[in-house]
């Protein structure tokens, strides 16, 4: 069942387009990887998925409800509830330890302080991280670190992640980790992920991959500068 799907997208900075009509379906419980060489619109396209950026043309529906016709306010919730975004250098705040990092989107949503702690203790364990719960990000490596903020992500239960180059900043080893997990707990929970990377050994764990080149689907196949099989929709 598609959950998730892009219709016609355009968007510009200025006089320089990122996105030129691109179409896109995700379905419930798979994890897409969108690919291709930096500038050709990917964390635009994932963006506008997230209902973080508008489209200037073209529409985004998650569920069959068009993002276009939610306020600001109402995007902004279901970035707390029903999606879940993981960026390359993961974000953290500085002054919190990791536990309560990733409470922090179920505080902000309304739960107790003593419910949030436990579910997030919880997901550092699943994400293998619950040794470094009461660490500040200054205090862990890259790779605790981004399973702090995969844990964040994941924490409200979405039904969607979106992560942007979520190995970008780290180490083929750490790199490897992360995925096996974020992959075995999306499969788990049926939760779909829009996989943002220009890397093909990322790529590989997706269930599917579309490639990018110049703010369009290229149905060549060549957006990781390599032979590689498309399998969404074109432009």
């Amino acid at each position: 069942m598609t959950l998730l799907q892009a219709r016609g997208l355009v968007r510009s900075y200025g006089p320089t387009p990122a996105l030129r009509g691109v179409d896109l379906e995700v379905a419930e419980g798979e994890i897409l990887a969108v690919t291709g060489p930096s500038g050709c619109g990917k964390s635009t396209l994932l963006h506008c998925l997230a209902g973080i950026l508008r489209p200037d043309e073209g529409e985004v529906l998650y569920g069959g409800q068009r993002l276009g016709t939610l306020s600001e306010a109402d995007r902004s919730r279901l970035r707390r509830t029903a999606f879940g975004v993981l960026f390359q250098f993961g974000q953290l705040v500085a002054e919190l330890s990791a536990a309560e990092n990733v409470a922090l989107p179920l505080l902000l949503a309304g739960k107790g302080r003593r419910e949030a702690r436990a579910a997030a203790l919880e997901w550092l364990e699943r994400l293998d991280a619950a040794d470094v719960a009461d660490a500040r990000p200054g205090e862990m490596s890259g790779g605790q670190q981004q399973r702090c903020a995969a844990a964040r992500a994941l924490v409200t239960g979405p039904k969607v992640l979106f992560a942007d180059e979520p190995t970008g900043a780290l180490d083929a080893l750490a790199g490897e980790r992360l995925l096996g997990q974020l992959t075995r707990v999306a499969h788990e929970r049926r939760t779909s992920v829009v996989l943002v990377t220009h890397d093909a050994s990322v790529a590989a764990y997706a269930d599917r991959e579309v490639a990018l080149r110049d703010g369009a689907v290229d149905p060549s196949g060549l957006g990781l500068d390599m032979p590689t099989t498309v399998h969404g929709g074109g432009r």
